[in-house]
């Protein structure tokens, strides 16, 4: 029987000490628990690290955007090496992955990349996963590590998707840690600090941001600190940190490789029939668009969001905006059902 898909995602602060090495015991103590966890699961790593690893190479070091593409490059081998050295007593080998958000907005591409994981996979390695920083495009990169993982969780069919984090799961209004959230909907996301470390791109809100997409396409995810014993064998049994549920989805792999895969271009807002509507499967109609926030051309995707600026759906493009705006038919079909996916 085929192995269920298992996603992890270790942020930097999670994998590297307060002077911005990586964290040997952390390495060891993953390798560890996920070697067990191999026996069940088909596992990509997606490891956060890079940079923070790399930068104390560099003289003068400030942050700057090639500073940081060269402590990635500088880094990302240091990590892999690591990795490599503490799951070898397994007998598990470690593959690297740098991927670029063009490798998932690609359908073709994106294909390409499941396959060849689906190969690691038959001869017992482990891709690791990050992002290809030292190339990537400042305007087509992944927001962080927190996005690259759920893109390949959705696209693969994951059953689970772990972000491992500094801290032990999300806090509630009096500093408890929430063990399950049902739905993650507004007020969920709330519950997010704005903060992140010094070392990190995300913090709590893009995990639950990127979270409520796992969990609508059908994913458990679970948000967890790895400081804790057998941290990553507890979360995958629920029995540490915040469990986010997943919601029913009949959702084609096509469509959600468009929910979360692909680049979003544009941007509208429509009014509470609209959302009505769509919530019944039907098509978006001019009628109900009350502003267009960000133009998009025919065939590209973009957001729908509601009155309260959330957004509830992607759809691909039937016609430009260019084109709504001057034409403004009211029963003019701006994206079929068909290629509009609720989230």
């Amino acid at each position: 029987m085929k192995k269920p898909i298992l996603v992890i995602k270790f942020g930097s602060a999670s994998v590297t000490t307060a002077n911005h090495e990586i964290d040997e015991n952390v390495i060891a103590t993953v390798a560890k628990q996920v070697a067990a966890l191999s026996k069940q699961y088909n596992i990509v790593l997606v490891s956060s690290g890079a940079v923070a690893a790399g930068k104390k190479k560099l003289l003068n070091y400030k942050g700057t955007l090639s500073e940081k593409k060269a402590a990635a490059a500088i880094g990302n081998p240091l990590l892999l090496q690591t990795y490599s050295q503490y799951f070898a007593p397994y007998g598990i080998a470690i593959a690297q992955s740098l991927c670029e958000r063009h490798h998932f907005s690609n359908r073709n591409q994106f294909l390409q990349l499941k396959k060849t994981y689906e190969e690691l996979w038959k001869s017992n390695i482990i891709p690791v996963a990050n992002e290809n920083d030292v190339v990537s495009n400042l305007e087509i990169k992944f927001s962080d590590n927190d996005e690259l993982a759920t893109l390949i969780a959705v696209g693969f069919g994951a059953s689970m998707i772990l972000y491992c984090t500094s801290v032990p799961g999300v806090y509630d209004t009096n500093g408890t840690i929430i063990k399950q959230i049902d739905v993650i909907d507004k007020q969920a996301l709330s519950l997010a600090k704005k903060e992140k470390s010094s070392v990190g791109l995300g913090g709590m809100t893009s995990k639950l941001t990127f979270a409520r997409l796992a969990t609508q396409m059908g994913i458990k995810a679970i948000i967890f600190g790895i400081k804790t014993e057998n941290a990553i064998i507890n979360a995958v049994n629920g029995e540490t940190g915040t469990v986010c549920l997943p919601q029913i989805s009949n959702i084609s792999a096509r469509n959600k490789w468009l929910a979360s895969g692909s680049l979003i271009k544009g941007k509208v807002q429509v009014d509470d029939g609209a959302v009505k509507a769509l919530l019944k499967r039907h098509s978006l109609l001019a009628v109900g668009v009350q502003k267009i926030i960000r133009d998009f051309e025919a065939g590209e995707v973009f957001e729908i969001l509601d009155a309260n600026q959330m957004v509830i759906a992607v759809a691909k493009s039937k016609i430009d905006s260019q084109s709504f705006k001057k034409d403004n038919k009211q029963n003019l079909e701006i994206a079929h059902a068909d290629d509009i996916v609720l989230i």
